[in-house]
């Protein structure tokens, strides 16, 4: 467990360490399933994580010496080690307590971690206008509805200069619920079926625990780039990110998955810049 911040006698803690007093999480937030969660990220991060999302986020990212970054629906901070190491400066904001206690406890020592709703960060206390370089969202803006006040709010935090790094499941592909494997007989190919994808939704996810079951919110991929833009933002790089290979992964694998598997994305990663 990393070592908790020293406090000099005669002060309290820093406002972002304080303790989290009970209070309601925003509807969107994973708070309901956090000890599941934490349990499954860990210090570091999944499998994926590690060998997917984090890379793509930092490669995007490309985070310097002293710059302010934003993560926003951070969990329990995962992405903080890695953007310290770089040495730069790491803000996470999540809307769930227990997860931001958990990202306290894991990382305290790393970055500042702060409760509040992406949504309004004008009202998180901790957060100043046009004070980063970066925000992240990382596998967290398909937690989060509606995305348009978000990226308004991070127009708001960040520098005139600033960018905003999305790395998500691939929304063309990767749908809940709504997408899935089929295999061709006759040709032996494995193909991704898509039963939607142009309408936005709220797909509930599978309850863990017997707690109610959180929610992912599809969107098409023209439904990012348009509210990117009219935040402010323009596109300038784009990742499409297969599936682990085979040798990453439990369990054989016939070549027709594997085949697909490496053709089709799993992530989509994206990096905007404002105008």
């Amino acid at each position: 467990m990393p070592e908790r911040p020293r406090v000099r006698r005669g002060q309290g803690p820093s406002r972002d360490q304080r303790p989290i007093r009970c209070r309601e999480a925003a509807k969107t937030s994973w708070d309901r399933v956090a000890g599941w969660y934490d349990g499954w990220v860990g210090e570091r991060g999944s499998t994926y994580h590690q060998a997917v999302a984090i890379p793509a986020t930092l490669e995007l990212l490309d985070p310097q010496p002293a710059e302010e970054i934003l993560d926003l629906g951070a969990g329990q901070g995962v992405l903080a080690p890695y953007v310290v190491q770089r040495g730069a400066r790491y803000t996470g904001l999540d809307a769930s307590p227990r997860l931001i206690a958990a990202a306290r406890r894991r990382h305290g020592t790393r970055g500042r971690f702060l409760l509040g709703d992406a949504r309004d960060l004008r009202a998180v206390d901790g957060i100043r206008r046009t004070s980063y370089d970066a925000a992240v969202f990382l596998l967290s803006i398909q937690d989060i509805d509606p995305i348009e006040p978000v990226l308004d709010s991070v127009t708001w935090a960040l520098r005139p200069t600033g960018r905003v790094v999305i790395v998500m499941t691939h929304p063309a592909f990767r749908q809940p619920r709504h997408s899935g494997w089929g295999f061709d007989e006759s040709r032996k190919l494995q193909f991704r079926r898509v039963d939607s994808y142009l309408t936005p939704m709220a797909v509930p996810m599978k309850s863990i625990g017997g707690e109610p079951p959180t929610r992912s919110f599809h969107r098409p991929l023209s439904s990012y780039v348009d509210a990117l833009a009219n935040a402010g933002f323009v596109v300038d790089a784009m990742r499409e990110i297969a599936d682990l290979p085979p040798d990453r992964r439990p369990g054989k694998q016939s070549r027709a998955a594997s085949r697909a598997d490496a053709e089709i994305p799993m992530f989509l990663a994206l990096r905007a810049l404002r105008r």
